[in-house]
C-alpha cells in the first residue's frame, strides 16, 4: 500500500454512540448515514429462513451500509455497523416509543439475551473486511415500580437502542450479569476496528 496515501474515513452510520466511540478514541472522520432500508433487508432474510442466524443479520446488514455509502465515495474508507438484539429465538428491532420500550423491556426481563454486532469496512463500493462479535446480558427480574421509574427517568432516549437501554447510564441497572466486550455491547467492536485501520495505515501504527 502507497504509504504517501491520504485517506478520507467516513462513518457510514446515524448512531451518535458510535461517532462518540470513534472521536473519543481519536479519529478523524466523517459521518454520512447511509440510506438503506434495514426493516426491508432484515425481513427478507427472516422471509427467505426463519432460522436464520442474527448474527448473519447483523454483518448484512453493517455490509449493506458500508456499501451504500462507498458507492458514493469510492475512495474513502467508509465503516458501516449493525446490531441485532435476539433473545429465545425472537430477533427485537429498535422501539419507536416509550410503549413499545416497556414491550421489549418485559420480554427480556429475567432471561438473558445475545446482542450481535458486526463492522464492515468498505472501499470503492465493495466490503473488504468485516467482524462480528457477540455479548450476552441477563437483564434481572426488576419490578414493575422500578420498570416505570427508568422509564420517566430515561424517557425519549429509549428509542435510541434496539434494547431499550444504554449500559453507559440508568439501564446499567437493568442487568444482573453482562458477558462480552464492552464497546460490542455499545454498537461497534472497536479494537478489531482500530487494529484493521492500523494495518490499512489509516492510522498510526
Amino acid at each position: 500500500m502507497d504509504e504517501s496515501r491520504t485517506f478520507e474515513l467516513i462513518l457510514a452510520s446515524g448512531s451518535s454512540t458510535r461517532r462518540k466511540l470513534l472521536e473519543a478514541a481519536g479519529l478523524e472522520f466523517t459521518v454520512v448515514r447511509p440510506t438503506v432500508d434495514e426493516d426491508v433487508v432484515r425481513e427478507t432474510m427472516m422471509a427467505n429462513n426463519e432460522f436464520i442466524d442474527p448474527a448473519d443479520v447483523a454483518e448484512v446488514l453493517a455490509r449493506a451500509k458500508a456499501e451504500d455509502v462507498s458507492g458514493l465515495y469510492p475512495d474513502a474508507i467508509v465503516i458501516g455497523a449493525d446490531q441485532v438484539l435476539a433473545c429465545q429465538g425472537q430477533i427485537f428491532t429498535k422501539p419507536d416509543s416509550v410503549d413499545a420500550a416497556r414491550e421489549t423491556l418485559m420480554a427480556l426481563r429475567g432471561r438473558t439475551h445475545q446482542l450481535h454486532t458486526a463492522v464492515t469496512i468498505a472501499e470503492g463500493g465493495e466490503a473488504r473486511w468485516a467482524f462480528v462479535d457477540t455479548a450476552n446480558l441477563t437483564m434481572r427480574d426488576f419490578s414493575l415500580a422500578f420498570l416505570g421509574l427508568y422509564l420517566a427517568t430515561a424517557g425519549e432516549r429509549v428509542t435510541d437502542s434496539v434494547g431499550a437501554y444504554q449500559l453507559e447510564g440508568l439501564g446499567i441497572q437493568l442487568f444482573e450479569r453482562i458477558e462480552g466486550d464492552y464497546f460490542t455491547i455499545l454498537g461497534l467492536p472497536l479494537l478489531p476496528l482500530l487494529e484493521e485501520l492500523r494495518k490499512r495505515k489509516v492510522i498510526q501504527e
